[in-house]
């Protein structure tokens, strides 16, 4: 096998070297502490496999993404979100009749418990759905119990549950966020035309389908469907190494998946465009304030992707098409374009690899479909599940699988000894202090700028960077 060997002190100490099917390399750190009495920092966990995976490559310096060994292109044009779903969670892409039957199986497991409808009553009428989503599908441990010990076929069950049951409750919590009555899911449509049903659809309004807005979500989906062991992922595999419930383990997906750095890119996107149309400017005027960085440009570049990334690739056709629509017109999709012509010309942008993302082209496609703004995550949310379920489901049937420990290093106070409370400075209890300032007798705090309030369609977003997966 090969060796890796550290030198620290004078002292060497041999590792082994783990290499993948692709020829990546990772040196073998499980008995790093009991060898040396050290442990590995990185921070972000930047440099740090967590896993071996069969599940997804990605080589972000060559473009390349693949699931299960299929190239993203190829399954982006020829294949289908429920087909992808089967192909991550089992490992290969399904015959006609076993798609049939995993088709069959998300389609009567759509529905959920009827007495889960009396839990969004509870909810404030503006509850973003994101908040909705994680805690209703944490819900569903409650109504559908998973005994500890699961044969193939209750392994199964849940999968299928939570793969079409992750849809349904993101419908039901846009028709709560829009004081709209739930729609049903149907046995006479697909996975997508489904959802967009239940989404647009109501007791008074049929929903018209566009094959090419159906095409698109489809292709969202599958591009988001996974991304190797990005937050979430790492999230779901860390909380399921605890045996945990797998209801609870995807929602804690969909927790981490909400935070701005992870799911939010999209959204950040046409809070952008949003901006730059209320100011008056056509883009021109913040391109040049983006190239002497007045302003951050959304959208563009990518944490892992360091020449291009292949999912922007695939959209940007599809992003094209439903923005040349009649009736798509829109001022932003303008600006929009503008930018995306700069980064494709500008020598500003080209040399610092600053090229339109997947989540640019997302964005204007979710919003040309009309996906309201606060519903971009929970659609990533839905594409991402398989992913999540493959990972929880290849960890859970992994022979080396343990409960995630990560060490740390401490920087806080050397010993000391415990002070009584009369003799405690005031520098001392400065941070009570402070609390004291900044709760309320209810325990809510008391800052009028942090009293939850509805969110709207020209909300924008935070300004620390990102870093989406």
């Amino acid at each position: 096998m090969t060796k890796a060997t550290l030198n620290y002190g004078g002292v060497e100490t041999e590792l082994d070297v783990a290499i993948g099917t692709e020829g990546e390399k990772g040196v073998d750190m499980g008995k790093f502490r009991a060898r040396t009495g050290m442990v590995t920092l990185d921070e972000g966990y930047a440099n740090t496999g967590s896993c071996k995976s069969a599940i997804t490559y990605l080589d972000g310096e060559r473009g390349i993404l693949r699931y299960r060994g299929y190239p993203i292109e190829e399954l982006a044009a020829r294949s289908r979100f429920v087909e992808v779903a089967y192909l991550l969670t089992y490992g290969e892409l399904p015959t006609p009749k076993q798609l049939d039957s995993f088709s069959g199986l998300l389609n009567s497991s759509s529905l959920i418990h009827e007495d889960m409808r009396h839990f969004f009553l509870a909810f404030p009428n503006y509850a973003h759905p994101m908040g909705l989503l994680t805690t209703m599908v944490a819900s569903l441990a409650t109504f559908y119990p998973v005994p500890d010990e699961m044969d193939e076929e209750v392994e199964g069950q849940v999968i299928a549950n939570l793969v079409s049951q992750v849809r349904t409750i993101a419908a039901f919590s846009y028709k709560k966020f829009i004081g709209e009555p739930a729609v049903y899911p149907s046995h006479r449509l697909r996975f997508v035309e489904n959802f967009l049903n239940m989404m647009f659809s109501s007791p008074v309004s049929n929903y018209q389908q566009d094959p090419d807005v159906v095409k698109a979500i489809d292709t969202f989906l599958i591009l988001h469907a996974d991304h190797e062991q990005n937050c979430s992922t790492s999230t779901v595999r860390m909380v399921g190494s605890s045996l945990a419930n797998v209801y609870a383990v995807i929602s804690s997906g969909i927790a981490a998946l909400w935070g701005k750095r992870h799911g939010g890119a999209n959204q950040e996107v046409i809070s952008m465009l949003a901006s730059i149309l209320d100011s008056g400017d056509d883009g021109r005027r913040f391109i040049e304030e983006a190239k002497n960085k007045k302003v951050r440009l959304m959208g563009f570049g990518h944490r892992v992707y360091k020449t291009f990334d292949p999912r922007a690739m695939i959209l940007k056709s599809l992003c094209h098409k439903l923005l040349s629509k009649p009736g798509m017109g829109n001022p932003m999709f303008d600006i929009a374009l503008r930018l995306e012509e700069a980064a494709l010309k500008d020598e500003y942008f080209l040399s610092r690899n600053l090229y339109p993302n997947v989540d640019f082209y997302s964005g204007l496609i979710l919003k040309a479909a009309g996906i309201p703004y606060d519903m971009f995550t929970v659609l990533f949310a839905i594409g991402r599940t398989p992913g999540w379920l493959a990972n929880w489901r290849e960890m859970r049937h992994s022979e080396n699988s343990r409960i995630a420990r990560p060490r740390q290093i401490y920087v806080g106070p050397a010993l000391r000894n415990y002070i009584p409370l009369d003799k405690r400075s005031p520098s001392q209890t400065n941070v009570g202090n402070a609390r004291d300032q900044s709760t309320s007798g209810s325990g809510r705090f008391s800052s009028k700028r942090l009293v939850p309030m509805p969110p709207s369609e020209t909300n924008t977003l935070g300004e620390q960077g990102s870093e989406f997966a």
